[in-house]
């Protein structure tokens, strides 16, 4: 999931460069190149309906608005559905600053019971559940579009279907593996204590916001905003194939305009 070298990790999506970061900031051993890993993940039966998606002649446009209103309209819904995973994130209460650590320990940091990352995870997995629904009828959507603008388009749109299919086993595979590395970001800031805090905000400004606080929270804190960053890297990622089909679709030379 985090590539090795350290070109990979400065050009990367967010979310490896991301995770990368929090993980393995030492660095490791290269990986394989995405062409040669995306060769593994294709079964013959995949190229079949690849070369079919490619060969079939789709019929051309009627020339009328499509049903999802054009171009304008799946700009609309894209933003609209990014938009709202966004702010589900970014206003989850498990982040708040002020929220309760999940364990006794956070509540009463001299109890001899650690704080848990339980909640976490599950937090993280139903976040991942939400973009992951979300972001499949998005993408049904522009190709719907996509296949009303233009025989090309169409090839297209067919294309990315039978992606998708193909490959959402593998990235629902490996996007299951965040929460583990996450919780060896948790067990390290917990682990450090106190200095997580100062070293990931500066001294002055750890002091300060940790007047008054139990010495678990700011730990917690750091890594609440950690997560929430991976998590936003992780939307981002996810939204990057219907990005993709947007994009074609602006370029289409028979666009429909909604």
């Amino acid at each position: 999931m985090v590539p090795g070298s350290q070109h990979a990790r400065s050009t990367g999506p967010a979310l490896i460069r991301s995770l990368a970061r929090l993980t393995d900031p030492g660095g490791s051993a290269s990986r394989p190149a995405f062409a040669e890993r995306l060769s593994q993940w294709l079964r013959w039966t995949d190229a079949v309906s690849l070369s079919a998606a490619l060969n079939v002649s789709p019929a051309a446009p009627s020339g009328r608005t499509d049903p999802s209103g054009g171009v304008g309209a799946a700009e609309r819904e894209f933003a609209r559905a990014r938009g709202m995973l966004a702010k589900a994130i970014v206003e989850d209460e498990l982040f708040a600053p002020d929220a309760p650590g999940p364990g006794p320990s956070a509540a009463s940091p001299g109890a001899g019971a650690p704080a848990e990352f339980a909640p976490y995870r599950l937090r993280y997995h139903a976040r991942q559940q939400a973009m992951e629904a979300g972001i499949a009828t998005l993408r049904e959507n522009v190709r719907t579009t996509l296949a009303a603008a233009s025989p090309a388009m169409a090839r297209l749109a067919a294309l990315d279907a039978v992606m998708e299919q193909a490959l959402f086993p593998h990235e629902r595979s490996l996007l299951s593996t965040v929460p583990a590395l996450l919780q060896g970001r948790f067990e390290a800031l917990r682990g450090a204590g106190p200095s997580a805090a100062v070293g990931a905000t500066g001294r002055e400004e750890a002091r300060s916001e940790g007047a008054g606080r139990g010495k678990t929270d700011g730990w917690l804190d750091v890594f609440r905003k950690d997560m929430q960053g991976v998590l936003l890297a992780e939307l981002e990622l996810r939204l990057q194939p219907v990005e993709a089909l947007l994009a074609a679709l602006r370029t289409s030379p028979t666009r429909l305009h909604g």
